[in-house]
Order: structure tokens, then C-alpha cells, then sequence
């Protein structure tokens, strides 16, 4: 229990250090990722107006018929998947510039599959 403890405070250690650097406003939105052992999610947030602009998921309506069998949401393919989601998404919403929040995960991965997929569906960060 003690070790838990330790490790989510390091990790909002971690998500608060790259919040500092990182402030979404209504020209360049954040991209925020959060990712579970089953799936992955993605917003946009507009952080002047504290409003959220897009969401994606591997639990949408979209994506989530493709992700049936328990578990298969917290892939690497799901997550291009949902990255090419929220491109769209934003995309439908006039959104093209962006500033990426990892959160305090690193850059590998999951992460980074969703983010090459952003960038592939044309968003710009």
C-alpha cells in the first residue's frame, strides 16, 4: 500500500511539472491524454475558457465496437486509432494547432502511437 501511495504522488508530481509548461487557449487548445491498463482517451481542452472542445476514446461510440474482447482497448493499435479519431474530431471542430499534454506519462508507446497519428490525420504540434 505504502509504494502505491508513493507512486501515484510522484506521478501527479509528474503531471503537475509538465502542466506548468503547458497551457491550452482558444488559439492552440491542449491535447490531453490519459491512459489505463483497458483503454485510452484523448481531449481537447480549453484551458482560458475551461471548456472541452473534442473528445475521442477507446470506449466511444465509434471505436468502441472494434475493442470488444476485454482488455484489447490498451494497444498501440487502438491507440492510432483513437489519435486518427480526435484529428478528425477536431478537424469537424476548426481545430489545427495544438499543444500536446502527455500528462505524466512518457513519450513512448501508447502515448507516442497516438500522437503520430494526430499528426497524421493533420493536427499540428
Amino acid at each position: 500500500m505504502k509504494n502505491l501511495q508513493k507512486k501515484t504522488e510522484r506521478a501527479i508530481r509528474r503531471k503537475r511539472r509538465t502542466r506548468l509548461k503547458i497551457r491550452g487557449t482558444s488559439e492552440r487548445p491542449r491535447l490531453s491524454v490519459f491512459r489505463s491498463n483497458k483503454h485510452i482517451y484523448v481531449q481537447i481542452v480549453d484551458d482560458s475558457k475551461g471548456i472541452t472542445l473534442a473528445t475521442a476514446s477507446t470506449r466511444g461510440k465509434n471505436l468502441a465496437k472494434s475493442f470488444k474482447k476485454k482488455g484489447s482497448g490498451g494497444n498501440i493499435d487502438a491507440a492510432k486509432q483513437v489519435g486518427a479519431d480526435i484529428a478528425k474530431k477536431a478537424k469537424d471542430a476548426g481545430i489545427e494547432r495544438v499543444v500536446f499534454d502527455r500528462g505524466s506519462y512518457l513519450f513512448h508507446g501508447r502515448v507516442k502511437a497516438l500522437a503520430d497519428a494526430a499528426r497524421e490525420g493533420g493536427l499540428v504540434f
